[in-house]
């Protein structure tokens, strides 16, 4: 490896630890919450807390250990009690919030019963008293509560399809609302009459505040009527189990009640708010390739599609920048976020960034100027242990030496131990936070 890409190499990684201390969720939480004198305060509203109220504290999600942690500290005596779901491997010591470890993506059985220990804790709550909400990535797998009829395992042979088949998260998370007792809102039917305020970290395109971790707390926009739709569209019939399909169909026909929408008497105590996102993690990033020496450009914090093509139009806009210097002149770095979808043809090992780099380095192959990086901020990437992955100009020459085909192992989805064979994986560990993903093109 030149010294050049070495270089880039570990500026790229100075950069993608910049953008997640940026994205911290805890200090998202501590900007958000005050306790002065007998009220609290979130993001400067006021809530009384009188002495008989009850002060719970509910959540899901990769990053809401860090975000319930933050809540103990502040919130002291005051909180009654809590309970909050996060994937494997994710925990933070807790004193008086209960976490569940559970899988992601695809819900267990240890979610359902985290889920079913939120809901007892919603049990007999009053007007007086106040539930507070600490949602993040990955909340949507994370806190299953299947609806009535339905069972864990049609709900998880319904998400896996619809991994399989591409679809990006909102379709994905509309199905999750319609086969659920509390996501799309209906949270807040069994947390009435409890004043009930959400804080977010945001992990979807947006910031959409009825998609992040399916929106619980949030007025859902989606119907049954559009699930069905989705089905005859990736023509899911055949993969979808009987009881879901019959479970659409009857809400479809009015037969069940749909999921809360704007305006339901349910929502007029509560009150959601985003806290941290890609946006956040993109300005940090921003600022500290700037603090390196580079001129930088921000695509967009919302880049999503098809990974293999996206990669291969980032890599089209590094090409330019080393043959013409526009859109922006080197030293450049340019960043996006967002979050990209992989239509599986394969039966190989990888997640979305991983995939991102193996396609951007057959485009770039050559191209000795240019490194790439592409992360997941959670940590993790699809069903592996590292966040994403490296590439350069190198990597396609790099792997021919050591007996591997780019090109084959990106036909069969399996970027993983090709990443892994060069050293170029991108090992980060739980990071505590989720805000997507983040992709950077350094050019020397």
């Amino acid at each position: 490896m030149a010294p050049d890409s070495r270089q880039r190499r570990t500026h790229a990684l100075q950069i993608f630890r910049a953008a997640l201390q940026a994205a911290d969720p805890g200090r998202a939480v501590r900007r958000a919450l005050a306790v002065e004198g007998g009220q609290l305060s979130i993001l400067g509203q006021p809530y009384p807390l009188k002495d008989h109220a009850r002060l719970v504290v509910l959540g899901a999600g990769k990053a809401t250990p860090a975000m319930a942690a933050a809540a103990e500290e502040i919130l002291g005596e005051r909180l009654s009690g809590g309970a909050i779901n996060t994937k494997y491997g994710h925990t933070l010591p807790l004193s008086r919030i209960t976490t569940t470890e559970c899988g992601h993506p695809l819900p267990d059985q240890a979610g359902v019963e985290g889920t079913e220990r939120m809901l007892g804790l919603l049990e007999g709550l009053g007007s007086d008293d106040l539930v507070l909400c600490l949602f993040s990535g990955g909340g949507s797998a994370l806190m299953p509560a299947p609806a009535t009829g339905l069972t864990l395992a049609d709900k998880q042979a319904t998400t896996q399809a619809l991994l399989a088949c591409g679809a990006p998260i909102e379709e994905i998370n509309a199905f999750r609302k319609h086969l659920s007792k509390v996501k799309g809102g209906q949270l807040v039917r069994q947390a009435n009459p409890a004043r009930v305020v959400s804080l977010l970290i945001s992990d979807v395109i947006g910031d959409r505040l009825d998609t992040i971790a399916s929106g619980p707390t949030h007025p859902d926009t989606t119907t049954f009527a559009q699930c069905l739709a989705l089905v005859e569209r990736y023509q899911l019939t055949a993969q979808l189990p009987a009881p879901v399909l019959r479970h659409l169909g009857a809400g479809a026909a009015g037969a069940l009640p749909e999921t809360p929408k704007a305006g339901d008497p349910c929502f007029a105590r509560t009150r959601t708010e985003v806290v941290g996102s890609n946006v956040l993690a993109i300005e940090a990033a921003e600022e500290a390739a700037r603090a390196l020496g580079y001129q930088t450009l921000v695509l967009s914090s919302r880049i999503a599609g098809e990974t293999r093509e996206v990669a291969a139009m980032h890599a089209a806009i590094a090409q330019e920048v080393c043959a013409t210097g526009r859109p922006q002149a080197p030293p450049a770095c340019i960043i996006s976020g967002g979050e990209t979808t992989v239509t599986l043809r394969g039966k190989g090992k990888g997640g979305r960034n991983q995939e991102f780099a193996l396609a951007a380095a057959l485009q770039l192959d050559g191209w000795e100027r240019v490194t790439c990086l592409s992360g997941g901020t959670d940590g993790t990437d699809g069903p592996t242990d590292a966040a994403g992955a490296l590439a350069d100009g190198s990597t396609v020459q790099r792997a021919r030496q050591l007996g591997l085909s780019a090109a084959a192992s990106l036909r069969e989805n399996d970027a993983y131990p090709f990443f892994a064979a060069l050293d170029d994986l991108l090992i980060t560990g739980p990071t505590g936070t989720n805000v997507m993903d983040l992709r950077l093109l350094l050019i020397s």
